[in-house]
């Protein structure tokens, strides 16, 4: 009789408490914290919530209250807020260990992988690998909706296809006395071939003469140091490069240098332009290879 008069004036609920502070009451310890679990992810957008963590756990004593009180669950999700610790889910796409997008769920990222791999089949050198990636930082969030990712996982597609070409071309290259030759100084038409006799010069020819335009960029042909930059007589305006294991390339005849002695290049670095000074009868490049200062037949080499 005690116990029904009881129940019919009180209600047992939950007194909730965080660092000794009463936040309020609730009905049903479960289903309270499977609503913070659900609040979380509702005010999430499209990120991942993988967990959801107290950094101080609450503390709950059953009681029993008039049946005329309120719960407050809402408002007590909303002031422990502060107090969560949320760990957010994501997958990274990667090229050729190389992350270069993100997004939110599993199935977008083997989606967006296999359409890039039917798009890209001659590409087998290309690793397209998808990471599952872990933070409390929502800073730190930058997923993005499926054909948004696609575009920027190709255009680094793209681009890590090319450096393969670009190595695979350099590794067909010949090399000399061990010095690999990365590209060739410019590209147009042979007029004078190595060893050729001219009324021009008073020996044989001793190097290679490739015509095209005034103003042509010069690339030098592989790593190296600038040795010489000047005006140099019937060569005209004349750049030396030292490469190592006693290998030099001579550019002559350049309209303009764009180096100076001392000074430390890259193969593929434009050095000079084309031009006609010195002994020439049009623009054109005038190009040596030389070991231990020897000149020798570039075409053994390069413009076979």
């Amino acid at each position: 009789m005690i116990i029904a008069i009881i129940l019919i004036k009180y209600k047992p609920v939950y007194s909730v408490s965080i660092s000794g502070k009463n936040l309020g009451y609730i009905s049903n310890k479960e289903t309270f914290e499977k609503d913070i679990l659900d609040s979380v992810i509702s005010s999430s957008d499209d990120k991942i919530v993988d967990s959801v963590d107290l950094k101080e756990n609450p503390k709950y004593e059953l009681k029993l209250a008039d049946r005329l009180l309120q719960t407050n669950e809402n408002q007590i999700i909303n002031n422990i807020e502060d107090n969560l610790t949320i760990t957010y889910k994501y997958y990274d796409i990667a090229v050729n260990n190389e992350t270069c997008s993100s997004v939110n769920t599993l199935e977008e990222a083997e989606q967006l992988v296999n359409e890039l791999k039917e798009d890209n089949t001659n590409n087998e050198e290309l690793d397209l690998a998808i990471l599952e990636k872990y933070t409390q930082n929502e800073e730190e969030l930058n997923t993005q909706e499926v054909e948004i990712a696609k575009t920027a996982v190709q255009e680094k597609v793209n681009e890590k296809a090319e450096e393969i070409r670009i190595q695979e071309e350099i590794a067909k290259m010949p090399d000399v006395n061990g010095i690999k030759l990365a590209v060739k100084p410019v590209t147009g038409t042979i007029s004078s071939r190595y060893g050729v006799s001219s009324n021009l010069r008073k020996s044989t020819h001793t190097g290679l003469d490739i015509a095209t335009p005034t103003g042509t960029p010069i690339k030098v042909v592989a790593d190296g140091t600038v040795t010489g930059a000047s005006y140099n007589g019937a060569y005209g305006n004349l750049v030396k490069i030292d490469h190592g294991n006693g290998v030099e390339t001579w550019y002559a005849h350049t309209s303009k240098m764009y180096v100076s002695v001392g000074q430390k290049v890259s193969a593929g670095d434009i050095i000079a332009a084309v031009g006609t000074t010195g002994n020439s009868t049009g623009p054109h490049l005038h190009f040596e290879i030389r070991i231990n200062g020897k000149h020798i037949n570039p075409q053994n080499y390069l413009y076979k």
